[in-house]
């Protein structure tokens, strides 16, 4: 089995190559600490599993998660985050993702999910697995925000949590004209007019 680790703290990346190489049949664990590096790394070797962080500096795991399965779609991607919540998870799963942990999550139920999710399967938590079933009855009705595309969404969150135009599009190679433009659809989705709005919006949900 060859692992990418995919994460932009070191700390991290080297615990889970500690609890990674204690799975039989692991000829290789590579690390990547941002979206470029991943990139370098898929298009020198393939890899069974992918360990990525929803979370990265220059671009995000969703986007990332949509590349890999557009390329590479063998390719298993379990991703890993330091958010629980459910809308994260079902975007993610929806793109493609084999599987979501959160990362307090125990060494012997991430050992338990590469296993499955390099064999093929899909791996959730029964907590997360919960918290999903409880969200969709509640919301059979869709929230706002869930009616943003993946691209939108993530634009929100950096908006919600006091970037600047020029901010987000240095971190996403995007014109800061082209993310006002995301901004505009956003606040018409969303149906809020101000930034201080949708911070209090995806801090209600907790999305940040």
């Amino acid at each position: 089995m060859k692992v990418l680790i995919c994460d932009d703290h070191k700390i991290v990346r080297e615990g889970l190559r500690q609890i990674l190489q204690q799975l039989d049949g692991v000829i290789l664990i590579e690390e990547a600490s941002n979206g470029n590096e991943i990139v370098n790394l898929l298009k020198n070797d393939v890899f069974d599993v992918v360990l990525l962080d929803i979370s990265l500096p220059d671009k995000s795991g969703l986007e990332i998660l949509q590349m890999i399965k557009t390329k590479y779609s063998s390719t298993n991607v379990l991703m890993l985050s330091m958010l629980p919540q459910e809308q994260y998870a079902m975007r993610a799963l929806k793109l493609g993702a084999s599987g979501y942990l959160t990362k307090d999550t125990a060494s012997e139920e991430l050992l338990m999910a590469v296993n499955k999710v390099s064999a093929g399967g899909k791996y959730i938590s029964q907590a997360l697995a919960e918290n999903i079933a409880t969200h969709l009855e509640k919301d059979s009705v869709k929230q706002k925000h869930d009616i943003l595309s993946d691209r939108e969404f993530e634009i929100m969150l950096k908006l919600a949590n006091g970037k600047s135009l020029q901010e987000i599009g240095n971190e996403l190679f995007i014109s800061v004209k082209t993310v006002s433009t995301y901004r505009s659809r956003i606040m018409e989705k969303m149906e809020l007019s101000k930034n201080t709005e949708l911070t209090r919006y995806c801090m209600g949900k907790n999305l940040i």
